[in-house]
């Protein structure tokens, strides 16, 4: 026998084939992973930075219009009571009394008048605690009298004797020049109580006739400011402090005392002589950049401060009694930055145990495929050379489609072999006819040639077929167990955490360090997003059930996916994938989705594709509602909020309708003509295809024998308008 040898190109082995793409795919997957995880933890500094920010310039803006406002109520409440004689100026006993009794009710340090005869009267908390006493007459010297006080308000002792003239201090003078309530000058003082550092809000006071009769006060002591911004969450290298206009520290949430001795005199610091590197790192940052006066709104910068990046904003803060000062937030950046590093080492762990997983399985599974395919390699070419008993002899695989080739090859090579047997045994009755019988002899064995190219051919495209298809159905059977007791995981978390609800109702104060472990947790959150975690779950398992209805439908196991649905509910659950654009974000505000759903009976259609139709026309109305707001002022959004309004209703009986409207920036009447070209969009390069309108189109027209319909109005709005027939001929729109 003469054998024909052909040049062949290249080839490389089958389990190459199989391994090396599908390894290079899990590790360009674990890549991009890694990459996007180190992008995601650098953005989540900025957001986690500015959140804390955020939160303490608002609690601390709190605090001083709460704190602060206290003293210029209780001196209006003072002073009203003067103008209509409910107290009496002259009556020192009973005012002492009366400023003793608010001491008591309020957090202050001072409260006070003074008279335009030069006498006065105060209730003081000079060493935050004991309330004392001052009386003073005009005559001087030592016309100040200190009193302790008992229980009741009453003067037990003197304490102390001292000078003092109402027209030399500004604590009288400035509220007497104003002639209305402010804020006077910060005073200063290094008393025996301690240093003395306070702000006093004060204002003249009259009589009934409207004659001056001098001012009342109330001071509050700066040093309180600094206890309170101690106490706020903020990392032990962060600091919050207020700052005056001319850069004079005010308050800190550091150690440092905002106040100096100079020839054992109190004298305030400046914040650019602060001991504390980051306050004066700050300070002088921003005298250098704007300086404090032309900071009129909120500023904030990042700084580099003994090697450490910082987060810095400054707020001015102000009231409408004169109040003008600078509140500073800065927080390192390294506050957040060891949890996610954390985090992106442990991606990184993951993704790549991922990959020596995936690698170990592509191994194994590509030589589970290859050795039956490597038995029937074997057998063809020992039926090439001849040996038909040996090519017989190929084992049957556990896989499907393999095993029934290999029973087709053992048949057709038995076949061969009774065939080459019944010559052999005829071959002395033909020696007569030796040439005749020879030639049909080649003539069938060309045959038979060619019937086994055809045959191995077409079991080679049956096995094929039937191989996606047993691929697809090995992998549909754990995606829907997953997918089955994923509803089993969320019923029982959430009989879990009835549970500890109904433990929280019966035990509201549990013990202390199982309300510390659940703050440890953030058990709230937990709460939350659980549930959307095991959504999130489901979603995934529903996306590669239908990437194996696909291997399916590819292989011809299965029909196509045409059943009749609930529309309303592929519109809801496609409003939930996209709700996180329809919410209010700092830099965008909530989108509002109006539903007027009608009485609409399920419809027959292909339910997957029609909600893609959903997916695409909803993102292209976000996408327009956000480019109109970008260009709308705040009152603008307030007084026409963004709107989407979806309504659906029943046509003439025998069809569908949806309509899908935004009040966005709309459609000009040159682009609506080609909204549904391919390749068509009004988008900027690289935020659209052109192909979601054209692909939906195809959908609703040709799939369903429906109608998309654009309608709108340029600076207005835009409306699609979804027609569908309640039944569809189905055959005919394949």
């Amino acid at each position: 026998m003469k054998r024909h040898y052909f040049s062949k190109a290249k080839a490389f082995p089958l389990q190459i084939v199989l391994v090396v793409p599908f390894v290079i795919q899990i590790f360009a997957a674990v890549s991009l992973v890694g990459y996007l995880s180190f992008k995601n933890g650098q953005r989540a500094v900025n957001d986690l930075a500015e959140q804390l920010i955020d939160r303490n310039r608002d609690v601390v803006d709190e605090h001083l219009k709460s704190y602060l406002s206290v003293p210029q109520t209780l001196n209006q409440i003072n002073a009203d009571a003067i103008h209509r004689g409910i107290l009496n100026v002259r009556d020192r006993q009973t005012l002492g009394k009366y400023f003793w009794d608010q001491m008591h009710a309020y957090d202050l340090t001072y409260i006070g008048m003074g008279l335009t005869t030069g006498e006065g009267l105060g209730a003081a908390r000079y060493d935050g605690k004991t309330i004392t006493i001052d009386d003073w007459t005009a005559k001087l010297p030592n016309n100040v009298y200190t009193y302790a006080t008992d229980k009741r308000g009453d003067r037990t002792q003197i304490n102390a004797r001292w000078d003092w003239v109402n027209s030399q201090q500004s604590w009288y003078t400035q509220p007497i020049a104003a002639g209305k309530p402010i804020w006077a000058k910060i005073v200063t003082g290094d008393y025996p109580t301690g240093p003395y550092i306070a702000a006093s809000a004060s204002r003249p006071i009259y009589d009934s006739q409207n004659r001056l009769l001098g001012m009342i006060a109330c001071d509050i002591h700066l040093l309180k400011l600094g206890d309170f911004l101690r106490s706020l969450d903020i990392s032990q290298s962060g600091r919050v402090f207020l700052l005056e206009r001319d850069g004079t520290l005010i308050a800190t949430s550091g150690t440092e005392k905002p106040f100096t001795f100079v020839n054992q005199k109190v004298k305030r610091l400046h914040a650019s002589d602060s001991s504390d590197p980051i306050i004066q790192k700050v300070v002088r940052h921003l005298q250098t950049f704007k300086g404090f006066d032309s900071i009129d709104q909120d500023t904030d910068f990042q700084l580099e401060i003994q090697g450490k990046r910082y987060f810095v904003d400054v707020v001015p803060w102000r009231d409408k009694y004169g109040l003008d000062w600078l509140l500073v937030v800065s927080v390192p950046e390294n506050t957040f930055m060891a949890q996610i590093n954390a985090n992106t080492q442990t991606t990184l762990a993951l993704c790549f145990g991922a990959l020596v997983v995936a690698s170990v399985m592509g191994l194994f599974t590509s030589h589970w495929i290859i050795r039956p395919i490597l038995r029937l390699n074997w057998a063809s070419k020992a039926m090439a050379s001849g040996n038909l008993a040996q090519a017989q002899t190929v084992e049957a695989s556990r896989i499907q489609e393999l095993n029934t080739l290999s029973n087709s090859f053992n048949y057709m090579a038995g076949q061969l072999h009774e065939s080459f047997t019944a010559l052999e045994k005829s071959k002395q009755e033909l020696e007569d006819r030796v040439q005749e019988r020879t030639t049909e002899l080649k003539n069938t064995l060309e045959e038979l040639q060619r019937t086994q190219s055809q045959v191995i051919q077409s079991e080679k495209m049956s096995s094929l077929g039937q191989l996606v298809a047993g691929v697809a159905h090995e992998i549909n059977n754990p995606v829907n167990f997953i997918h089955g007791n994923l509803t089993h995981v969320q019923e029982y978390s959430q009989n879990l955490l009835a549970f500890v609800q109904l433990y929280q109702q019966h035990d509201p104060n549990p013990n202390p360090e199982i309300q510390i472990a659940a703050e440890d947790i953030d058990f709230e959150f937990l709460q939350s997003d659980l549930p959307k975690l095991l959504s999130s779950m489901k979603v995934g398992t529903d996306r590669i059930r239908q990437i194996v209805l696909s291997l399916r439908n590819f292989s011809r196991i299965d029909e196509a996916e045409f059943k009749s649905v609930d529309i309303h509910e592929g519109i809801d659950s496609t409003l939930m994938i996209l709700q996180h654009r329809l919410k209010a974000k700092a830099e965008q505000p909530e989108i509002e989705v109006i539903k007027h759903y009608g009485s609409v009976p399920q419809v027959e259609c292909y339910a997957g594709q029609l909600n893609q139709v959903f997916m695409n026309i909803l993102v292209n109305a976000i996408d327009a509602l956000e480019e109109s707001d970008a260009k709308r002022t705040h009152q603008d959004i307030e007084d026409n909020p963004s709107q989407i309004t979806i309504r659906t209703s029943v046509v003439n009986s025998t069809s569908v309708e949806v309509a899908i409207a935004d009040n966005g920036v709309g459609i000009s009447q040159e682009f609506q003509q080609r909204i549904f070209d391919p390749f068509f969009t009004t988008k900027p390069i690289g935020k659209g295809t052109g192909m979601g309108m054209s692909i939906s189109y195809q959908i609703i027209t040709q799939k369903h024998g429906g109608k998309l319909e654009c309608f709108s109005t340029f600076g207005k709005g835009t409306e699609f308008i979804i027609q569908l027939p309640l039944r569809v001929k189905v055959h005919a729109m394949v």
